[in-house]
């Protein structure tokens, strides 16, 4: 509760939450500077920001060489932390844990069930989304990609979408994963039950789609990069 305190204090400011915000959305390190053109503020007062930010462990800083045999420039980016807000406090990941570990040591059955399960919240977190007789029929294909999006963030998953028109391809990258404590210790198990999840975000919107992973930060990467063969 004590650092839920903390960082709402942080984020009550609006500036500082939409410096926060607009480094979520841009996905790489940003600088003082950048930060201090983009939002019409003196450096010092965005240094001053960042350094809130930092404090609270929601953006992380590194120094970077300039080259140019000046002083260090110091590089800020988003934290590799989860940040979850409670009131009052509930430990939502402890709940996740035993029921993931549950059916987890109930082998392929309860791995199976995981799997649907997730499928199946993935795809009513996009239909509620959907026109109220449900149809995808008449919507047109940037309109599909739109509603994806939205469920995506609405997941908390940080999107960044790219359409190859020529290959028929949704790119999707995801940057934070909500399950990456839990998938840290049952990788296996959890990053299946995601990709089951986003199939069925994807079912809802375009028939006979095949999701492909491409990359995963349980292995390194600083992303969750997926390929999505649709029709449009």
């Amino acid at each position: 509760m004590e650092q839920t305190l903390k960082i709402t204090s942080v984020l009550s400011d609006p500036t500082r939450f939409h410096i926060y915000e607009y480094m979520a959305k841009v996905h790489r390190e940003v600088s003082v500077q950048e930060i201090a053109e983009k939002f019409h503020i003196h450096p010092n007062v965005a240094r001053l920001h960042l350094t809130k930010l930092e404090d609270v462990r929601m953006v992380v800083s590194d120094t970077q060489k300039t080259g140019k045999g000046g002083r260090p420039s110091r590089l800020y980016r988003l934290s590799d932390e989860v940040v979850g807000l409670y009131f009052p406090f509930r430990d939502y990941q402890l709940l996740a844990r035993i029921a993931i570990q549950t059916m987890a040591q109930l082998g392929a059955v309860g791995q199976e069930a995981l799997r649907e399960t997730g499928k199946q919240f993935g795809y009513e977190l996009v239909a509620n989304r959907l026109p109220h007789n449900g149809s995808t029929g008449a919507l047109a294909l940037e309109e599909k990609i739109r509603i994806m999006e939205e469920a995506a963030e609405a997941a908390g998953f940080l999107p960044q979408f790219r359409y190859e028109e020529d290959k028929g391809v949704l790119c999707l990258d995801i940057f934070n994963c909500p399950f990456k404590e839990i998938a840290a210790q049952q990788p296996d198990v959890v990053c299946s039950l995601h990709h089951a999840f986003l199939e069925g975000m994807v079912e809802a919107l375009f028939a006979d789609a095949k999701v492909a992973e491409t990359e995963n930060m349980m292995n390194g990467s600083r992303r969750c990069a997926y390929r999505i063969a649709i029709r449009p």
